[in-house]
């Protein structure tokens, strides 16, 4: 390398980030918290918890528990609606120097559209995430994300609504994620997103009960990792557009393993829960790596395992 930093930033959907880190959508709030610890301009983006028409309060406690390496949720999409998103929470994250992307979920797919065709009359929104995977609300999400034919349905409804990019959020509840990413692709998505948590589950033995008041919930965690990067190559392999590899990411080396795999960019989770300064560390790991290897762009890592 000539004695210049590497280049770290990357083009999702027709969008250059500074670098290839994001935060993913219902781990970080929308960055308010996260901003008493690490400084938010020096993050690629921060996605925010996902946002619908009208406030959901999710499913009732208990909702969160440890399991071996990770952890399951059935938060069940608590959000404040796109009203009060677009008053209070939107302006802090235009104001914050990164990029902005805007989770998106419905129970149907009018109130996907609906709360697209809102959000496209708002400035500073970069890329619009489409949740079609959410593992633990009982009408649309994973319905929708574990049939091809919807998956195209619904994201070409989405891509005719919407004036953002639009990138789908895939379920790893499938039989091929190749065939999701394909539909997703022929759909018109500009990106896509993978994978979101595995449906999972935990039983008291003691008390003869299941822990989580849904029963089952969305497993994230490094006991993901692997399925994850498995699934990114297989998607990367089908499909021409760019994909955000997530699942398990906690240090600058797993963050690599899904650029090689061929993942643009990244994006931080469950690893927010155990490390605030997460995604601020593995920014710095991958520059390190950069500079340790003599390579002047992270784009050059970009799928480079064949």
């Amino acid at each position: 390398m000539s004695g210049k930093e590497p280049n770290l930033a990357v083009n999702v959907a027709g969008v250059t980030f500074k670098n290839p880190v994001f935060t993913s959508s219902g781990t970080f709030g929308f960055g308010e918290e996260y901003s008493e610890f690490i400084d938010l301009t020096r993050l690629g983006a921060i996605t925010g918890k996902g946002i619908t028409m009208e406030p959901v309060y999710g499913n009732p406690t208990p909702r969160v528990t440890e399991v071996p390496s990770g952890m399951l949720n059935c938060i069940g999409l608590q959000g404040p609606g796109v009203e009060y998103f677009c008053r209070h929470d939107l302006p802090f994250m235009r104001e914050q120097g990164c990029g902005v992307i805007v989770n998106v979920w419905g129970r149907t797919d009018e109130e996907y559209l609906e709360t697209i065709d809102r959000l496209s009359d708002e400035e500073g929104i970069d890329i619009l995430e489409v949740n079609i995977s959410c593992p633990n609300v009982k009408s649309g999400g994973l319905a929708v994300g574990t049939d091809p034919k919807r998956i195209e349905e619904i994201t070409r409804a989405c891509r005719d609504h919407a004036k953002q990019p639009i990138m789908m959020k895939l379920t790893p509840n499938v039989t091929s994620i190749s065939d999701a990413a394909k539909a997703a692709e022929a759909g018109g998505a500009d990106a896509i997103s993978l994978i979101n948590s595995l449906t999972g589950m935990k039983i008291d033995v003691e008390k003869q009960a299941f822990v989580l008041s849904n029963k089952t919930g969305g497993m994230s965690g490094p006991a993901i990792r692997p399925l994850a990067v498995r699934m990114v190559y297989q998607a990367a392999q089908a499909v021409r557009i760019p994909i955000v590899g997530m699942g398990g990411i906690m240090t600058a080396s797993d963050a690599l393993e899904f650029i090689l795999a061929g993942a643009t960019a990244v994006s931080v989770g469950f690893a927010n829960f155990v490390n605030p300064y997460a995604a601020i560390e593995i920014i710095d790991g991958i520059r390190d790596y950069l500079v340790r290897h003599d390579i002047d762009d992270i784009n050059e890592l970009i799928g480079a395992v064949k």
